[in-house]
């Protein structure tokens, strides 16, 4: 595991997957899904970062939600230790010490949700997670969720293609992420989330003008994941 890797932001990982050819996917690990039930399947998750890495994964997304995804800190760790990728963690976060616990756990970066938290909160927790060294990835939903991240000084902003409120049970499309992105000025670094399967829904987003895409439900459905996060991340 290269140390100089480590030391690579989460925004600075999906640049240079761009500069270096391949689609910047984030290729997310997660347990199990209100919608479609248990992902991992009995797979090891060191395993299968490792695998997802090889297969040239920008970065990692763990989600560590415990009640609805199957989720913990530990399951983090395990893949933060197994990868030398930096890596997201997604919860439905909420405090100072959350902030904490991810840094902690060797996360890179952290998801604030525009929709779950008052905006005090989530600017609170966002300056909270600059002064530990994280970055965060701030979620919106829609144009006026959108306006209002706009105000902050972000490292990255996620447009989420489901409703994070109903669990993204909701069936999305990657044309959520385009509508917004017509509308996010020149140097906001911008992802694309959830829903999105194919290549040609990552290149779709790409083209629009993300910075990178995060893809799990597909991936962790194919039989093969490391063969799946090489299909997304070929651009030839």
């Amino acid at each position: 595991m290269s140390s100089g890797l480590k030391h690579r932001t989460f925004s600075a990982a999906l640049a240079d997957a761009a500069k270096a050819g391949r689609a910047p996917v984030i290729s997310e690990i997660k347990c199990r899904s209100p919608k479609e039930g248990d992902l991992l399947a009995g797979r090891d998750p060191a395993l299968l970062a490792a695998a997802m890495e090889s297969a040239g994964a920008a970065c990692l997304s763990v989600v560590t939600e415990p009640e609805h995804f199957g989720g913990s800190l530990q399951l983090l760790r395990t893949v933060v230790a197994a990868t030398s990728l930096p890596v997201l963690r997604k919860d439905f976060l909420e405090s100072v010490e959350d902030v904490e616990a991810t840094q902690n756990a060797g996360a890179s970066c952290l998801l604030l949700i525009a929709s779950l938290m008052d905006w005090p909160t989530l600017v609170a927790l966002h300056r909270e997670a600059h002064r530990q060294e994280l970055e965060t990835v701030v979620e919106v939903h829609n144009e006026d969720e959108l306006r209002r991240a706009l105000t902050l000084d972000l490292d990255l902003l996620g447009i989420n293609n489901r409703d994070i409120r109903r669990l993204e049970v909701d069936d999305g499309t990657v044309a959520n992420t385009l509508e917004l992105l017509a509308h996010v000025p020149p140097g906001i670094r911008a992802i694309g989330e959830s829903a999105i399967s194919t290549a040609e829904e990552v290149r779709a987003a790409l083209d629009a003008g993300a910075q990178g895409v995060l893809v799990g439900t597909s991936i962790l459905r194919a039989p093969d994941a490391g063969a799946a996060v090489r299909r997304l991340v070929s651009l030839s």
